[in-house]
């Protein structure tokens, strides 16, 4: 059996302590400590998407290379997934912590693509 290609990935990330973050031209929010979940796709070399991500210096250009690029901010894993990028992100649980966070694009009314899971026990 086959599985279907990755179209869509979640950046699992945490937020070592509260900290206030300039999000381009969204805003400037406050993210508190603990765990967060970004959805997000890409149309060609999801790979390359994703590795981008990781990097700590690179422009500025989306919602999330902003939070990425905080000190005390890191990627705890990737989860690559056959589905949508919108129906990825309406089954995740968690919070919207900032209305239209990485949605600019999303004809889907998710209200953000990024979710906040809360502290979790480590």
């Amino acid at each position: 059996m086959n599985a279907r290609p990755a179209v869509s990935y979640q950046l699992v990330i945490e937020v070592t302590r509260s900290l206030r973050v300039r999000v381009g031209r969204l805003g400037t929010f406050e993210f508190a400590a603990g765990v967060y979940v970004y959805t997000g796709s890409a149309r060609r070399n999801i790979e390359a998407r994703i590795a981008r991500h990781e990097r700590k210096s690179k422009p500025l250009r989306w919602h999330i290379d902003y939070l990425l690029a905080a000190r005390g901010v890191r990627i705890l894993r990737v989860v690559r997934s056959g589905c949508a990028e919108c129906a990825l992100n309406r089954a995740t649980a968690g919070q919207i912590p900032i209305a239209g966070f990485g949605a600019s694009d999303c004809r889907a009314g998710c209200g953000s693509h990024l979710r906040y899971l809360g502290v979790q026990p480590g």
